[in-house]
């Protein structure tokens, strides 16, 4: 028996140093992002950054940015806009370097037009954030991810609310 409560311990002892070394871990990233546009009915490439804090192995937090630059919509003016967003983080991991997770929170967009005789049109919501995605580490600090997700609210012009992204991350 007292064996037995030996070798419980040291398990014990293992596991809580194996997780300790996932716990309080922050991560910056950076992602190619394409979404589609509402006006122009075609997709264009952009950018994201974004950034986070695990708690532990399977939950953090993270905020981010996208940027949806300008776009002509040929006669009839431009577009632009962006997607801010703060979101609960939630992995579970498939095996020691691949994770699925997903995301829930609180999404800011916002969306600008310019006609071709000058009327400028904004709009903004503040609504929902959602996300699902794989992350595949290449190594302790560094992980590739490619996600999906939806800023709010359907958008009457420029990019919509629906965002795929293919980036890297890189923890600290």
């Amino acid at each position: 028996m007292k064996k037995l409560m030996i070798a419980v311990m040291a398990t014990a002892a293992v596991a809580g140093a194996a997780q300790a070394q996932d716990t309080g871990k922050a991560y910056v990233g950076a992602a190619a992002v394409t979404s589609k546009n509402s006006t122009l009915d075609s997709n264009k490439a952009d950018g994201k950054l974004f950034g986070g804090y695990k708690f532990n192995e399977q939950l953090g937090v993270e905020a981010g940015w996208t940027n949806h630059h300008k776009t002509d919509v040929g006669p009839r003016g431009s577009t632009e806009g962006y997607g801010t967003y703060v979101a609960a983080k939630y992995t579970i991991p498939v095996n020691e370097q691949v994770g699925v997770y997903g995301k829930v929170g609180v999404s800011h967009s916002e969306r600008k037009m310019t006609n071709n005789i000058g009327q400028r049109f904004k709009d903004d919501d503040t609504s929902g954030y959602g996300g699902i995605g794989v992350e595949y580490k290449l190594n302790q600090n560094t992980a590739l991810v490619a996600e999906y997700e939806r800023y709010g609210k359907t958008k009457d012009y420029g990019a919509r609310a629906n965002v795929w992204s293919a980036g890297v991350k890189y923890g600290f």
